[in-house]
């Protein structure tokens, strides 16, 4: 029923997950003339951007700009709604118009501080359905049962069909305390999930010592999002971790949505010393190739655990060890987003996400639809009657989890010759990637 999701979007407030950059515009003084705002928007996407889909034609938005400019607009709001319409030209559900309002919520939002249920929803292109991504750790969509894959197709009683990931958003958020009903469908099941609207604030790594019976510390480190908080938190959590002197490290990116280039990039720093880490290609052939700094935090064994909702920039962290052989990723294929978007501020306040870049992993993978292969295969083993809480991800009840400490603690015994720990003993099934 579903087909390969295309859009991440936090269900928060307005924000896009997929992989950001934040650019200002030349220009900082507020206008009122609207045909500057629709030009600044027409210029930007005449000069950036990237046309993956083969349906932008320059010739024509060339033609376009004359038409557009030749028109009479009363206000701001007549060139809103006129950008919207000619974006839509691109066919690109990434390339999108944010008025004032939307856009200030969407650079709150990269700071970490959220408003809403806490779900990152998908558009699905084929089928046009918003799909859940994954809900966020510890907020009322997560506590009320909200999983990845549910489709919504109601909010409060209303039919969502047809509706953008902008228009579904709004109708999902709203002040703190006041009720949303969602209908969704799982497995081919109708079911309706009340959830009271809260303020997010989410710590984005989760990190302690795991204790073997073998003697070997694991450490452990969920990272649930790529936001302007997230390189030091993870640094913080590293070098917290390093004084216990860890054998080897579990790094959990399942269900990370992804969120800021930038952060991608400082994260997988303090995890690979030397190395190309991502490259990013232009609609000019432009290849910008980001390198580690010599400055990584830690050398010990690391095993990286992804799925399905593993996007964007978990893709680039996570591409970027199996490509330098720096660990080994374990779990199931990642999302397949491989598209940069860069953040401009227009002249009113308004902004504008343009797709401008794709980015490739180290050994030139173009991930975009494609997603990243596992080292090791494995999947969460669960029953109806013993489901996986929150509290049990990183623990001998996450079967995936144990995969991953089978596999330090085997690298542990070899090179501790130790006799007491067989991993192939374990009850724990996986399947090396053929």
């Amino acid at each position: 029923m579903l087909k390969k999701l295309l859009k991440i979007c936090f269900a928060i407030v307005v924000f896009s997950a997929p992989s950001f950059s934040f650019q200002a515009n030349s220009s900082t003084l507020v206008t009122d003339n609207p045909k500057e705002i629709i030009d600044q928007v027409w210029q930007i996407i005449y000069r950036d951007f990237l046309d993956y889909s083969g349906k932008y034609n320059v010739e024509d938005w060339i033609k376009l700009r004359k038409e557009i400019l030749s028109t009479k607009y009363l206000n701001n709001d007549d060139a809103y709604i006129v950008i919207k319409e000619i974006l839509t030209k691109l066919d690109d559900p990434y390339t999108r118009f944010l008025d004032p309002k939307e856009f200030d919520e969407m650079r709150i939002e990269t700071t970490g501080e959220l408003m809403g249920v806490g779900i990152q929803i998908s558009l699905d292109e084929v089928t046009k359905e918003i799909v859940v991504v994954s809900p966020i750790e510890g907020t009322p969509a997560f506590l009320a049962g909200v999983k990845p894959k549910d489709i919504i197709v109601s909010i409060d009683g209303m039919p969502i069909e047809g509706l953008s990931i902008d228009s579904t958003v709004k109708l999902i958020r709203g002040k703190k305390g006041t009720k949303v009903e969602l209908g969704i469908i799982r497995d081919d099941k109708l079911l309706n999930v009340s959830l009271i609207r809260d303020r997010i604030e989410i710590n984005v790594v989760d990190s302690r010592i795991n204790n073997t019976i073998v003697g070997a510390k694991i450490g452990y480190l969920r990272l649930k999002q790529f936001n302007a908080k997230s390189p030091k938190e993870m640094s913080l959590s590293i070098k917290k971790l390093e004084k216990q002197k860890p054998f080897g490290y579990v790094l959990d990116l399942r269900s990370n949505p992804g969120g800021l280039l930038e952060a991608s990039i400082e994260i997988a720093r303090q995890w690979i010393n030397t190395g190309i880490i991502v490259s990013t290609k232009t609609k000019d052939g432009i290849t910008d190739v980001r390198k580690a700094n010599s400055r990584a935090l830690t050398n010990r064994p690391v095993v990286v655990l992804i799925d399905e909702g593993s996007a964007s920039a978990s893709e680039i962290l996570s591409g970027a060890i199996q490509d330098n052989n720096r660990g080994v990723l374990v779990g199931k294929k990642t999302f397949g987003k491989g598209l940069v978007q860069s953040v401009r501020s227009l002249s009113d306040g308004s902004g504008l996400t343009v797709t401008v870049a794709k980015y490739l992993t180290p050994s030139g993978k173009d991930i975009n639809k494609n997603g990243i292969e596992p080292d090791i295969r494995a999947d969460l083993l669960l029953n109806d009657k013993d489901k996986l809480k929150n509290s049990d991800l990183g623990t001998l009840k996450d079967s995936q989890y144990v995969v991953a400490e089978n596999i330090l603690l085997k690298k542990y015994k070899v090179e501790n010759n130790k006799n007491t720990y067989n991993p192939k003993k374990s009850n724990i099934k996986y399947a090396l990637k053929k």
